[in-house]
């Protein structure tokens, strides 16, 4: 088990940056993939970004180029740093952690951060 808190969520510019932090409540080390998901309002919660345990990362076509994932093992957190954000990227971004192995899959959520670009 693992619980997922985000933050750095707020109301910013279009064209600004915004850092979102997700905090593990354990050892996100041996975790095979984080990541970052959103779900705007009227709308299906679709994939951001997601980095490996060997850092692989993996973007979303619409953010590919404006959004990075890093994580930092030594402090159990991921980060989603955010730059040139356009009013489309509002919504609430949800850290997800996920861990695989032989028959099964272990998928964990976060509350949510509520991210609002204005035009």
């Amino acid at each position: 088990q693992v619980q997922l808190v985000e933050s750095g969520g707020g109301l910013v510019q279009a064209g600004g940056s915004r850092r979102l932090s997700c905090a593990a409540s354990r050892s996100i080390f041996s975790i095979s993939t984080m990541g970052w998901y959103r779900q705007a309002p009227g709308k299906q919660r679709e994939f951001v970004a997601t980095i490996t345990s060997v850092e692989n990362t993996n973007y979303a076509d619409s953010v590919k180029g404006r959004f990075t994932i890093s994580r930092d093992n030594a402090k159990n957190t991921v980060y989603l740093q955010m730059y040139s954000l356009k009013p489309e990227d509002t919504a609430v971004y949800y850290c997800n952690a996920r861990n695989s192995g032989p028959g099964y899959t272990n998928n964990y959520w976060g509350q949510g951060t509520q991210v609002t670009v204005s035009s």
